[in-house]
């Protein structure tokens, strides 16, 4: 048993709260046996299985799980703001003393806002696209504080300076969109805070936010809370954010808390297997680069990898305008390859501009690249770092000839392949392709996953049906999903499967290069490492090359071969992964370290 403040304590693997000896006056809250459910057409659907914690004064307790462990549920049960279908079954969430079952809605809006506070995952969807942030932060301030409109402006101000916002009076005045997706999550902590709550509910606030401005954020939250002495529940997927920010850490699993304690207790001696696995995948926590599985390794070895893809492999030897380049697994098979380029890709001084439009009339020259210049070797991994703008995916976009530069050259395999146009790049288009960021924006919802999957040997040519058929139910096994989910719709699969189902599309054709842009950053950490892992493996399966773009150098380090960090268009260093990991030469990159959630639970 754990104890919080003088009296409440809360088992390290239970979900009970020993209700004898927890004090009001040490735990602004206390969850009892909370049951939550939401209603279905085919029927009621447990989503919390009664859990218990409790939330000290002016301590940080995370509530941490994967997508579907009923954590953002939870969140939203504690102020009465479930989704719709959703109600609360049983149990008792009592704040500062008074059970908020019973209230009615009058008397909720008054604790909302102005002593419990909320900062919700997604700042483009709560703030009032309309309203200037000076007026959203002035709104609640009014209602809970009763201030004046001029009062209420004033103190606006002071909350945007507050939250790190730059230049807070010029900053009141912008809407919305006209800031930046650090500086929106900035202002909704800002009226999360504005009336000086007892207690702020942080649901994923920093999920879709790059590793430096994560930092920046929550670096305001532990501020505030110093400060105000707030109590804060902080929801969050990222083991490795509980690690650096909380005080305790419950650990959430299909509705139930099957773990909490102490910070240090859970990280340096989890009991559950779930929280143990959770502890091993995050990737601020891991060290090493991931290393082929046993298995695979195997596999490579009976040289059954390179079978899959003898159909795409035509007689031309590599380079020509119609070569479709098997993966270099099944490269012994051919005389020809003896002449490869050692560098798969080789990018030279790319350039490239925008014109973007000024308020008032007028534009102005975006160098979204300037001057990059890399290499990919045959068969590593070459991984581009940087924060949301640095120029990374247009970098890539360049590499993959799917966008064109305004200079420089783009040589594949030994050939340059800058100016392909028509027959030409469309068989390009069989030796790289392309694995994004959100594989539901990328994958037909109306197609079910084999066809997903044989698309490309279609739209090829390659194959008759069956055959198509036949190949992508072997892909499917390759990248660790049943072939029973051919049929299947991207909407009955998780957000896992569908990666892995966009990454046996780029499989399909047999290509000698991937380019992977942001492939984890939607996905839990447990899921993100089983991505990662499976790229290892395939890698080494089909002898692939792989261009990865991420903005998250703890997940850089667990793929990487070399690494180049970007920042405003431009490459500030690069090098092996081992030297940029361990002995940072730029100022940037060093931050970019220095951010990766996780490094002050080592």
């Amino acid at each position: 048993m754990i104890e919080h403040g003088s009296g409440a304590k809360v088992g390290s693997g239970a979900n009970a709260v020993d209700e004898h000896t927890t004090e009001v006056d040490d735990n602004i809250l206390v969850v009892r046996d909370l049951h939550v459910s939401y209603a279905t057409r085919s029927g009621s659907v447990a989503a919390v299985r009664g859990i218990s914690f409790v939330v000290p004064r002016g301590k940080i307790v995370a509530i941490v799980g994967e997508s579907g462990s009923g954590k953002s549920t939870t969140s939203q049960a504690l102020i009465r703001r479930l989704a719709s279908g959703g109600r609360i079954d049983s149990g008792s969430i009592e704040f500062e003393g008074r059970d908020l079952g019973p209230m009615s809605e009058r008397e909720l809006r008054s604790i909302r806002g102005g002593r419990i506070g909320f900062v919700p995952q997604d700042p483009s969807k709560s703030l009032n696209p309309l309203m200037r942030v000076g007026d959203q932060i002035a709104e609640a301030l009014r209602l809970h504080l009763k201030l004046s409109k001029a009062e209420a402006a004033t103190e606006a101000v002071r909350i945007l300076a507050e939250v790190g916002l730059p230049d807070p009076d010029a900053r009141a005045t912008q809407f919305p969109h006209e800031l930046s997706g650090g500086m929106r999550q900035r202002v909704l902590i800002g009226i999360a805070w504005a009336c000086n709550p007892q207690l702020v509910i942080a649901d994923e606030p920093t999920s879709a936010l790059d590793v430096t401005v994560q930092r920046h954020v929550l670096d305001n939250i532990d501020e505030l809370v110093r400060r105000h002495n707030t109590s804060v529940v902080l929801v969050t997927h990222d083991l490795a954010v509980a690690a650096d920010r909380a005080d305790y850490v419950a650990v959430m699993s299909n509705g139930e808390i099957v773990e909490q304690g102490t910070t240090e207790q859970v990280l340096s001696a989890p009991t559950h297997e779930y929280t143990k696995k959770l502890v091993e995948s995050a990737p601020g926590l891991a060290s090493k680069r991931l290393t082929p599985s046993l298995t695979v390794l195997g596999e490579q070895q009976q040289s059954s990898a390179g079978k899959l893809f003898t159909h795409t492999r035509p007689a031309q030897p590599a380079g020509s305008s119609t070569a479709s380049g098997a993966v270099a697994a099944s490269a012994a098979s051919s005389g020809a390859d003896a002449a490869e380029a050692t560098n798969i890709l080789e990018v030279s001084n790319l350039v490239k501009t925008f014109a973007l439009r000024r308020q008032g009339g007028g534009s102005q020259v975006l160098r979204a690249v300037d001057d990059v210049s890399f290499v990919v070797p045959r068969g590593s991994t070459f991984s581009i770092v940087g924060e949301s703008g640095s120029g990374k995916t247009t970098t890539a976009r360049i590499a993959a000839r799917i966008a064109s530069a305004d200079s420089g050259t783009v040589s594949f395999d030994g050939t340059d392949v800058t100016s392909l146009s028509g027959e030409a790049l469309r068989q390009l288009r069989r030796r790289v392709q392309v694995v994004y960021q959100n594989p539901f924006g990328s994958l037909d919802p109306k197609m079910s996953i084999e066809k997903i999957i044989a698309e490309p040997l279609r739209a090829f040519r390659v194959g008759d049906r069956t055959h198509r058929a036949e190949v992508a139910r072997e892909l499917l096994e390759h990248v660790s999903l049943s072939p029973t989910l051919a049929q299947r719709r991207p909407t009955e699969l998780s957000g896992g499967q569908r990666q892995r189902v966009a990454i046996a599309r780029s499989l399909a054709i047999g290509p000698e290069l991937i380019v992977l842009d942001e492939p984890v950053s939607a996905l839990d950490v447990s899921v993100q490492e089983q991505i990662l892992q499976l790229l290892v493996d395939l890698q080494v399966q089909f002898g692939l090359s792989y261009l990865f773009i991420s903005h998250d150098l703890g997940v850089i380090r667990q793929i990487s071969d070399h690494i180049a960090v970007m920042r405003s268009g431009k490459v500030l260093e690069a090098g092996t992964a081992h030297d940029v990991m361990s002995n940072p030469q730029h100022e940037y990159t060093r931050e970019l370290l220095e951010a990766i959630p996780g490094q002050r639970a080592k």
